[in-house]
């Protein structure tokens, strides 16, 4: 027994050598591996020396001038044939009546209804009608006509409506130039004096009398006629009557005399109210008296006019100088402004008469007073 305890501690002794031996080469060969990864963490910088070839791309070369192409000219283009014109457009004709007896009753209700005979006037177009029921004069006619009257009956304002439709149903090829005056009937309505009232009116009239006219009297009156806007009235649906008097030496004043004579105008030509206005030239000459008869009843002169302003027949303004004259015509004394009368003596010396209300159409007309202007 006491032989074999010394190799026992012996070889404990032994394995506790060697796991120490083995712990401490485990622990070198762990100190190396992490020296090696720790060298290996390190960024090394290498410089490097790196050839490349570039390619230089050559000059372009520039080519010689070429000699510019000689200058052709090219010959003038042909001329166009001219355009041609178009003749004008031929106006509408109101359409011929076929039946002579349906024209002559036609003609004859014409002549009626201007000499204010509306019942045969309306008699012959029915009997018109009855024989050509299509004829678009015949209702254009009867139209007018009830139109007419519908000045004294608006109830008869719808049977001129009536008649207009028919025409215009009938189109220009059935009733040419009556087609568009039916259609403007239809459009604007049937006017009556009552509407025209206040909107239609005579502005103040200029009496011009001429003084150097021989063998006689000449006055020149310009008589204005004032539409308000949207009432314009067509020409044919009103006119102005003047009615002109004279005074003998001795009594009161008297209607012009059978020997004078009145024409009447439009300055601007045709009504087209531009402006709201149209002007009416009137020129009453009353020729030197025969002296026997200057002798018998006095010798006449010029007294003054009644200005009337019609509508569809029917009186709507007037204007009377002297005043009283309004008493020698039906209706009561007009009012409104004085005549103005042009002076000789005040006008200058190519003054036309022929138009009293215009400048002299080269020289101005000389203001007393006023300096001359400056010339350019």
């Amino acid at each position: 027994m006491s032989k074999t305890k010394p190799s026992h501690v012996c070889f404990h002794l032994s394995c506790w050598t060697l796991g120490m031996v083995a712990f401490v080469q485990i622990l070198i060969a762990g100190l190396a591996v992490s020296v090696r990864v720790e060298a290996a963490r390190e960024v090394r910088v290498e410089e490097r020396v790196v050839t490349r070839l570039i390619n230089v791309a050559p000059e372009p070369t520039v080519a010689p001038d070429e000699p510019a192409p000689p200058v052709v000219a090219l010959p003038p283009p042909p001329e166009l044939p001219p355009i041609p014109t178009l003749p004008p457009a031929r106006p509408l004709d109101a359409p011929p009546i076929a039946d002579p007896v349906v024209e002559r009753l036609v003609m004859e209700a014409r002549e009626a209804r201007v000499a204010e005979d509306m019942g045969s006037a309306i008699v012959k177009l029915e009997e018109a009608r009855a024989k050509a029921p299509d004829e678009p004069n015949v209702h254009y006619e009867l139209g007018l006509v009830y139109e007419t009257m519908a000045a004294f009956d608006p109830t008869l304002a719808e049977k001129a409506g009536e008649s207009y439709q028919k025409v215009f149903e009938l189109g220009t090829t059935g009733a040419g130039a009556l087609y568009p005056l039916a259609a403007r009937k239809l459009r604007d309505g049937i006017a009556r004096p009552a509407d025209f009232r206040g909107k239609l009116a005579l502005g103040r009239t200029r009496i011009f009398k001429d003084e150097t006219f021989q063998n006689g009297e000449r006055v020149v009156l310009t008589i204005p006629v004032s539409a308000a806007p949207g009432s314009e009235p067509e020409a044919d649906d009103f006119f102005v009557q003047v009615d002109f008097f004279d005074k003998p030496n001795t009594g009161d004043p008297i209607p012009a005399s059978p020997d004078s004579s009145t024409t009447v105008e439009w300055i601007s030509g045709g009504i087209d109210w531009l402006g709201g206005e149209e002007l009416l030239r009137v020129t009453y000459i009353l020729p030197e008296p025969d002296p026997s008869r200057s002798h018998l009843f006095g010798r006449r002169k010029y007294y003054g006019q009644v200005v009337k302003l019609m509508f569809k027949n029917e009186l709507i303004d007037s204007q009377a100088w002297p005043r009283h004259l309004a008493t020698q015509t039906i209706g009561p004394e007009p009012a409104g402004l004085d005549p103005l009368f042009l002076d000789r003596e005040l006008l200058p010396p190519d003054f036309d008469p022929n138009m009293p209300l215009l400048p002299p159409l080269v020289d101005e007309i000389p203001l007393p007073g006023l300096p001359p202007l400056p010339e350019r």
